[in-house]
């Protein structure tokens, strides 16, 4: 995958474009079977590169091309990987058939990023997690529909007359509508990137081990018949599963550390088989899910057991200066002489501090992180006469 950042400068060179390929395809081809070449992740979701780095996008796929044509390699295809929020609606543009891209990139960029595609017979790489759908629409769609297992439940796209038995085929259908709209009705579809999280925040929804292996499994079983979609029944899809381990020092809420099939010290997080041939019911249980309906209580945000039990001074001391230099009075009470200033300890002054922030800003994107030396609880860490603001779990 060439990264974000040097697309404007493999754009504007093809000597760098042949450079990049030479240092990073070539001395492990063909012995690494290499099969799509990725120009960028997501590049159409950063509003912030929208002038440096999207008018290049396409430029540099084909310099890419070229550089591989130079080198006689074909086999190896050319795509960059969009996430769903490229559609006007985002992942959830019920019908299918109302679908479009958004009104900034459709003409800019789209199209020619299609046409290219088209020219090459390669793919339109979508990021697809009907995980992130469901949990955002639970009280209107089934967590069965979500993980391939809706039984009766269907849903008829009133714009096509289709018939929908799970969530990922409403949301792959919207892309090949929104690319026929643009005349591209025929470009081929793979899912570079889809999963479901094996564990996240209290004050987040269904992501459990219970879950990602229903997912995951019956993923695999479905696309190794190469069903296809109603709007393109059995076509066949390369699909890629996020992701191999669970990346733990990642920020940002607990979903994000918890995608993998493997935790981060290689043990199996649950069985599967993706060729898809295992028998489903050949599996042993799995532990029931205790997080699929929203946790209504309170929570908190603390120094983390494992930072706690190794405390490193100097990053916990850094992450308490940055937490008290935010928001208003977010350290008030932890200041000599105030309700939470004893036990005068680096350990109890920023759990209060990591909890006093979090509640001011959670509404706003903060997350219960603070580089892995926090963690959430609905344990009341409260003692004595000081009190620790709480938040409420999922709204």
């Amino acid at each position: 995958m060439v990264p974000n950042q040097i697309i404007p400068d493999l754009a504007a060179s093809a000597a760098a474009a042949d450079r990049w390929v030479a240092e990073n395809l070539v001395p492990y081809y063909p012995a690494t079977r290499v099969k799509f070449l990725l120009v960028g992740n997501e590049i159409l979701s950063d509003l912030s590169i929208a002038n440096s780095t999207w008018p290049h996008l396409v430029p540099a796929m084909e310099n890419i091309h070229r550089s591989l044509r130079k080198r006689s390699i074909s086999s190896v295809k050319i795509g960059t990987t969009l996430a769903m929020d490229a559609l006007a609606d985002g992942a959830f543009p019920r019908p299918p058939s109302a679908a479009a891209f958004r009104a900034d990139i459709a003409e800019a960029v789209v199209r020619p990023l299609l046409h290219f595609l088209n020219g090459t017979n390669s793919y339109y790489f979508v990021d697809a997690y009907p995980y992130f759908v469901w949990a955002d629409n639970n009280l209107t769609v089934s967590l069965d529909y979500a993980l391939f297992q809706g039984g009766r439940t269907r849903y008829v796209d009133p714009g096509t007359g289709l018939t929908y038995t799970n969530l990922l085929d409403e949301m792959l259908d919207a892309v090949v509508i929104a690319m026929a709209k643009l005349g591209y009705g025929h470009v081929k579809l793979a899912i570079a990137e889809t999963g479901w999280p094996n564990g996240c925040d209290y004050n987040q929804i269904g992501g459990n081990v219970h879950n990602a292996a229903i997912y995951n499994r019956n993923l695999a079983a479905r696309m190794a018949k190469n069903p296809g979609t109603p709007v393109r029944p059995g076509a066949k899809m390369p699909v890629f599963v996020f992701s191999l381990y669970n990346e733990d020092l990642k920020p940002g809420p607990g979903t994000e550390r918890h995608w993998g099939l493997y935790y981060a010290n290689g043990t199996a997080v649950y069985e599967i088989d993706l060729t898809g041939r295992r028998p489903l019911g050949s599996y042993p249980p799995l532990p029931a899910p205790e997080n699929n309906t929203p946790y209504k209580g309170p929570i908190w945000c603390v120094l983390s057991a494992a930072a706690s039990n190794k405390l490193n001074e100097t990053a916990v001391g850094n992450a308490l200066s940055y937490a008290c230099g935010q928001g208003n009075g977010t350290c008030d009470a932890i200041q000599p002489g105030k309700t939470c200033y004893t036990p005068n300890t680096t350990a109890a002054h920023a759990s209060y501090a990591f909890n006093s922030y979090w509640q001011q800003f959670e509404k706003t994107g903060a997350t219960c992180y603070f580089n892995n030396l926090a963690e959430q609880t609905i344990k009341d860490p409260s003692h004595g006469s000081c009190r620790f603001p709480s938040s409420s779990g999922s709204p």
